[in-house]
């Protein structure tokens, strides 16, 4: 009779482990839900040698300045009359700096006077990303930075770089990119978030989802 309590414990025990490794999974890789993080397949500038990229410590601006340069270089035309006609998504992207919340800043592609927006661009500082375009393409997380002028590689955010302990990590939907950061796809009400810094210092829930204003 003990034995066969032993043989019970031993495997209320050994499914109690797995369950548990199964929750741990699931919350250090995000896999739980039907979104599956996708990419793009173009490749992409070197973002160090873009006019006027922002390898600095935030707050960063719309930098505005260099914008012209910055589309030629990835080829990105300014919208016209007909922007958005065959395609307009929006996705919200949050930044965690050693833990500290950075602000998206609004007017990001867009220069004031003469009026020009970029087909990516922000209206608010809420984060929230605007993608627009004549023609069906797929644009990148990359492409968000390499707009606004803050440098962003797989291991680098404007003045941070991995170190130590200290890494860049991006989630999609709650799931964790594991490729190419700069090439994650951007599809409609995408929550991004990129963090850089130790374990510790990743927001604990991080969001996963975002609540998009009506209209968006």
């Amino acid at each position: 009779m003990r034995a066969r309590k032993n043989r019970r414990f031993a495997i209320a025990g050994g499914v109690g482990v797995i369950a548990l490794v199964v929750v741990l999974i699931v919350v250090l890789t995000g896999s739980s839900g039907g979104f599956t993080v996708q990419y793009v397949s173009t490749p992409s500038v070197d973002p160090s040698k873009l006019a006027g990229v922002l390898s600095t410590q935030p707050p960063w601006s719309s930098n505005a300045t260099d914008l012209a340069a910055r589309l030629t270089a990835e080829g990105l035309p300014p919208l016209n009359a007909m922007e958005g006609q065959a395609l307009h998504i929006h996705q919200h992207l949050d930044i965690y700096i050693r833990g500290q919340h950075i602000t998206v800043p609004q007017f990001i592609g867009i220069v004031p006077s003469p009026l020009q927006y970029a087909p990516i661009h922000t209206h608010t500082p809420d984060g929230i990303i605007h993608v627009e375009s004549p023609t069906q393409r797929d644009f990148s997380l990359g492409e968000v930075f390499d707009v606004w002028g803050v440098l962003f590689t797989p291991t680098c955010i404007g003045a941070f770089c991995n170190s130590g302990n200290e890494r860049l990590q991006v989630f999609a939907n709650g799931k964790v990119v594991t490729g190419n950061p700069r090439q994650l796809k951007l599809v409609e009400h995408e929550e991004i978030v990129v963090t850089f810094g130790s374990p510790g210092q990743i927001p604990q829930p991080y969001p996963a989802s975002y609540a998009f204003p009506a209209g968006l």
